[in-house]
């Protein structure tokens, strides 16, 4: 699949709304709430003053990268459970080539279900076409 680097670059595009390279207050609290969560401006404030590296006011790349590779396996664990369900559109218990498809279009990266499959082939453990949390997980290692 894509590299660390790779997908993180595409999680700061996905909220990246004008292409600045940064994210602000208000695109945060704009794609959390397409995502189904509500972020409060103060929230937001306070979430980019806690990790606003160079005091711009704004989430960088390296930013972004700091906050998903911070805290414990735990939360580790949560916050990839929270990115599988958001591609596990489907709703199934697996990631799909059809909700692959889906959810790479919604980040701006449009790819047939046949490169899809691939994609999913690439770290599809036991052959079925599709990925589980647990395949999803060491893919993303």
């Amino acid at each position: 699949m894509e590299g660390r680097d790779t997908q993180y670059k595409r999680v700061l595009r996905y909220f990246d709304r004008d292409g600045d390279g940064k994210v602000s207050q208000s695109e945060l609290r704009h794609r959390l709430s397409m995502m189904g969560g509500e972020l409060l401006p103060k929230e937001a404030e306070m979430a980019i003053e806690e990790l606003d590296s160079d005091g711009d006011g704004l989430l960088s790349l390296e930013d972004l990268i700091a906050l998903m590779e911070a805290g414990g396996e735990e939360e580790k664990l949560k916050d990839l459970r929270e990115v599988f369900y958001m591609y596990d559109n489907e709703r199934c218990g697996f990631i799909t080539p059809k909700s692959l498809k889906r959810m790479l279009k919604k980040m701006g990266d449009s790819r047939s279900i046949d490169e899809c499959k691939v994609m999913i082939n690439h770290f599809d453990l036991n052959g079925d076409g599709a990925l589980s949390f647990e395949e999803f997980r060491v893919m993303m290692q």
